[in-house]
């Protein structure tokens, strides 16, 4: 799986690029051999605008294609790790959810 990550309104640190790479390259363990071939997970971290300075302060926000499919997630929180996990919690249970409905689609 090919992952791209870009930030926005911050600093992209190697402490980021290192755990985005790990929390998001998990979701590939879902993936079969042919989909993983064909993912590309865009990773967009950030804040909305450099002036935010209390409240959901970062975003995270996930774009999984699979070919021609497209799973999307965006997750705000006071924490930018916080945003990336539940960012990713989302885009698991979305591709869950497909591939239930594809197992389900060939049982009939």
């Amino acid at each position: 799986m090919k992952i791209i990550l870009q930030a926005k309104n911050i600093d992209l640190t190697p402490s980021i690029k290192e755990f985005v790479d790990e929390k998001v390259g998990m979701i590939s363990k879902l993936l079969n051999d042919k989909d993983e071939e064909l993912a590309e997970a865009r990773v967009e971290v950030g804040k909305p605008s450099r002036h935010h300075q209390s409240g959901f302060v970062f975003y995270a926000e996930i774009n999984l294609k699979i070919g021609k499919q497209l799973l999307r997630a965006t997750e705000e929180h006071l924490d930018l790790h916080t945003a990336i996990d539940a960012a990713r919690d989302k885009i698991e249970m979305q591709l869950r959810k497909v591939k239930e409905i594809k197992i389900s689609g060939r049982r009939n």
